[in-house]
């Protein structure tokens, strides 16, 4: 069985992985070019491991580019994994492998299809999440289910505690799938469309913080955008406040201006919000001046 991967990211290398410690044939890797790498926060370079490996890898701008699609007719896979890769595969990619070109989505489908799933699943507060393998088709996360796994959400739950557990969800998955394609009849389930809910794309500025809004919801915020995404930000003077941990303080009633640093510590300080206080433990400052009490930070 020949397999051929697309991706650009963290995921991308966790599959990878597993695919070769399953001893896999590995045809050929596509990911983005060198100068492409910013376009993911969570960008990895493939190069190192597929030269370990002795595994043929090319740089592409497009996966559906003429390069791109040669390279790959040339593989002759006989299953495409697209993993950690957000430009649409067009229907002559599709074409190489008809039928047999498996995604992969972050998130228990047919819930939470689109993009930024992982941001969503924290601010939504949602309590339970997977990941999924699917047979891909015209649709946007929408084909017959060949993996799943479930997985509950901690309530401190962050961006990268929920990134980890997707990244051993996805090993297991991996495995499993390679698995089923092993077998005569693998797992081809239909979403429920009757359950299918939506999650939409999200950008850096989606992470600037609203001071009026609940200190619980800025929390989750903040825990949604932190790393490896760009975090959580507001103005401050001259330059900008990433805020990267907090957690809200209940029952703590403090009079101020929405934004006002009320109390600081060497390691804290604390914010009035639109109901009550949130204490910064973590955060980084663009500009010239430090942070300093009774300084109002700039919001939405």
């Amino acid at each position: 069985m020949r397999i051929a991967l697309v991706g650009a990211v963290e995921s991308t290398l966790c599959a990878m992985r597993a695919m070769i410690d399953a001893d896999c044939e590995l045809a050929l890797v596509a990911t983005l070019t060198p100068d492409l790498a910013k376009r993911h926060s969570d960008f990895v370079d493939l190069a190192p491991i597929a030269k370990e490996h002795g595994v043929d890898l090319i740089g592409v701008r497009n996966i559906n580019d003429d390069t791109a699609i040669d390279a790959f007719r040339k593989a002759a896979p006989d299953y495409i994994f697209v993993v950690g890769w957000s430009q649409i595969c067009r229907e002559e990619f599709m074409n190489i492998a008809p039928g047999k070109v498996i995604g992969y989505h972050p998130a228990p489908l047919p819930r939470m299809r689109g993009r930024a799933v992982l941001p969503w699943t924290i601010i939504n507060d949602e309590k339970i999440s997977g990941a999924t393998m699917f047979w891909m088709d015209g649709g946007v996360d929408t084909g017959d289910i060949l993996e799943q796994r479930f997985f509950h959400v901690a309530p401190r739950e962050t961006a990268r505690t929920l990134y980890d557990k997707h990244m051993a969800a996805l090993d297991a998955m991996t495995r499993g799938a390679i698995a089923e394609l092993s077998s005569d009849n693998p797992r081809r389930e239909k979403q429920d469309e009757a359950c299918a809910t939506f999650a939409a794309r999200r950008r850096p500025s989606d992470g600037r913080i609203n001071w009026h809004r609940p200190a619980e919801e800025i929390d989750r915020l903040i825990r949604a955008v932190g790393r490896p995404y760009p975090g959580a930000s507001c103005d401050y003077d001259d330059g900008q406040l990433t805020i990267w941990q907090a957690r809200p303080l209940p029952n703590t009633v403090h009079h101020g201006t929405i934004g006002q640093i009320v109390a600081m510590t060497d390691d804290t300080f604390d914010i009035v919000t639109g109901d009550g206080l949130l204490r910064a433990e973590e955060w980084d400052v663009s500009g010239t001046k430090p942070v300093r009490m009774h300084a109002v930070l700039g919001g939405s």
